[in-house]
């Protein structure tokens, strides 16, 4: 009994086989051969699976419905891994006009953050990957109950709206994301070049990372360095970016001009330290653990000279 054939165009054997594999494997029914026949052709440039019920074994009115749900779980499962990278490079060369590979992988990672995981060890990466699959796994399902054919490509560009426009919202998120950390990387680029071309004007600063967003600036006399003082914050300003208190230690920095700074923290990987790190290069040294370290809780330069 014949329940449905599959076509799908332009495919390589390599992928027609790979799709058959997909179908065949999965669920129990559709790899149960006492029940299923499945069989691959290529027809004139179509690959074309069929689908059949072996009689008396398989039953439609018992296990139809079942056979179907599991195919388009199987087809869902195959759009996922195959089809939707080639989707999402589409959408970002005809909506933003990225051509470049370069750019075109860069924007793809950031799709990635939000197209989640198969893996079944992270529950929370996996469900993106599960909501997307049972988007297209229910309208393949409600189709091919009321069809016997289903041509792949005609229904990924013909259906799936509420799939695809879930794609489009990923791509337009990514696209935003790439264009600020360009614009992030360029801004950086700059400061960097004000570091290259200004001369050392002390030999050093402590810069004493308390935990969090709590900072404090010792100049080489070991005196707080004002971040609000406006004669030593202006380099952020004239560049006429938004300030916050971690702008404000970059542009400090950039003015007071320390030959070394020595960032005392137990959070190297805080963002503001990274972003020193990136600005001022070989100047910048981390220290984990010395006499400031062990005074990280202290306020002020008095309370360690105390010690």
């Amino acid at each position: 009994m014949k329940l449905l054939t599959v076509f799908a165009s332009k495919r390589t054997e390599l992928q027609a086989d790979l799709l058959s594999r997909v179908l065949t494997r999965s669920g129990d029914l559709l790899h149960n051969e006492n029940k299923i026949h499945m069989t691959l052709e290529r027809r004139q440039g179509l690959s074309a699976i069929e689908i059949s019920g072996r009689i008396p074994a398989f039953e439609l009115k018992k296990d139809g419905k079942r056979v179907y749900a599991e195919t388009a779980q199987a087809l869902a499962e195959y759009i996922i891994g195959e089809e939707e990278p080639l989707l999402l490079r589409k959408l970002i060369r005809d909506e933003y006009h990225y051509k470049q590979e370069q750019e075109l992988d860069q924007i793809l990672s950031y799709c990635e953050q939000l197209l989640g995981s198969r893996s079944e060890n992270d529950p929370e990466k996996r469900a993106p990957f599960l909501r997307r699959k049972a988007l297209i796994a229910s309208e393949i399902a409600d189709y091919i109950q009321e069809q016997t054919e289903l041509h792949l490509d005609g229904f990924i560009r013909f259906r799936l709206q509420a799939y695809k426009q879930e794609l489009h919202d990923i791509v337009e998120y990514a696209v935003d994301e790439y264009v600020m950390d360009r614009q992030y990387q360029e801004f950086i680029s700059l400061l960097q070049y004000f570091v290259y071309i200004q001369e050392a004007k002390i030999p050093f600063v402590h810069l004493i990372h308390k935990g969090g967003s709590e900072f404090m600036l010792l100049n080489d006399r070991m005196e707080k360095i004002d971040t609000d003082d406006p004669e030593t914050v202006v380099t952020v300003e004239l560049l006429e970016k938004d300030m916050n208190f971690e702008d404000m230690i970059v542009s400090t920095l950039i003015t007071v001009s320390p030959q070394k700074i020595y960032i005392h923290t137990r959070e190297p990987e805080t963002q503001v330290i990274k972003t020193i790190s990136q600005i001022f290069e070989n100047r910048v040294e981390l220290c984990g653990y010395c006499r400031l370290c062990q005074n990280l809780d202290h306020s002020t330069a008095a309370e360690y000279n105390k010690g």
